[in-house]
């Protein structure tokens, strides 16, 4: 990626500024971990079973654990490695827990952590071709950023994803090794799954896929994201999140009490309701009929994150 300034219509290439150390990029994520990734810092350089993780990170929307490793060596294996962090984790859950509850000073017990959404980050300056393609399969959970520094303070985070449907399970020979055990406990979600519910009404399925165009259409910088119980939209955090029922669809605008301006009440206070979603107003959507109204909503949740 090449970055450029503009000055009176004059393009003027911006020039990277390498890492000289691992360590740097390390320290830059650590301190900015919520900013970049909404994750919740637990601890620098753990130490389990022999294994050293760089990074522990906590996932308070997914309720889950997330590792983060950074990488200057392009000659690493990220499956290898992945996969090895993962089976860590499961196997050693009780030990998560207590870095958790010893360094943020939480009370989380096991069965409050999804472990189904535990995920790997790997961070580096660049990836071959191979450690991308190694990572090519969709229900494989790890992410590979490239992380690039430019004058001026200015810092590039791209993330390299998937477009495979295929699974890493149908390649793997060994059903009982690490891969595999890996692979029955950790679940990621998609789109399809959401909508492919038997019990999900095709006119349901049409209004979510005409919200879901008109979202898209706001900006260039969305991102969709399934998870277990909605489908979530994007921008720096969730703006709007959703979960499709059979008949309608149980929405979410990310905007506390008081900041949203809804003139004909559609929204419900849910501020001390537990809900899926994020944000302090449910909307439920039956049908099409007011999708120009829902959309002023959403846009008020979008343009906050700004």
């Amino acid at each position: 990626m090449k970055l450029y300034s503009i000055t009176n219509d004059k393009l003027k290439s911006i020039s990277s500024n390498t890492f000289k150390l691992e360590k740097d990029i390390q320290n830059l994520i650590e301190n900015n971990m919520e900013e970049l990734f909404n994750l919740q810092f637990v601890k620098t350089e753990l130490t389990i079973k022999n294994f050293r993780i760089d990074t522990l990170g906590y996932d308070k929307e997914n309720k889950s654990f997330v590792v983060i490793e950074y990488k200057k060596d392009r000659n690493f294996s990220v499956i290898d490695q992945g996969y090895t962090y993962m089976s860590l984790m499961l196997n050693n859950k009780s030990d998560f827990i207590l870095e958790y509850n010893e360094n943020c000073g939480g009370t989380l017990k096991r069965d409050d952590v999804d472990w189904s959404q535990s995920k790997v980050i790997f961070i580096s300056p660049q990836f071959t071709d191979y450690q991308k393609h190694s990572i090519n399969f969709k229900d494989v959970p790890f992410e590979l950023w490239e992380i690039k520094r430019y004058e001026n303070n200015l810092l590039g985070l791209i993330q390299h994803k998937t477009s495979s449907e295929e699974s890493i399970s149908s390649i793997v020979e060994d059903k009982s090794g690490v891969v595999s055990s890996v692979s029955k406990e950790i679940k990621l979600y998609s789109e399809e799954e959401h909508l492919n519910h038997p019990k999900v009404l095709e006119t349901t399925k049409e209004i979510y896929k005409k919200i879901k165009e008109r979202i898209i259409n706001i900006g260039g910088d969305i991102e969709i994201v399934p998870r277990k119980m909605y489908i979530v939209f994007k921008r720096k955090t969730n703006f709007f999140d959703i979960t499709i029922l059979k008949g309608e669809l149980w929405c979410w605008i990310n905007l506390k009490k008081g900041e949203l301006d809804d003139p004909k009440n559609l929204c419900r206070d849910v501020s001390n309701i537990g809900h899926y979603g994020n944000g302090d107003y449910e909307l439920v959507i039956k049908e099409d009929s007011d999708l120009d109204y829902v959309m002023f909503l959403i846009n008020q949740s979008y343009k906050k994150q700004n």
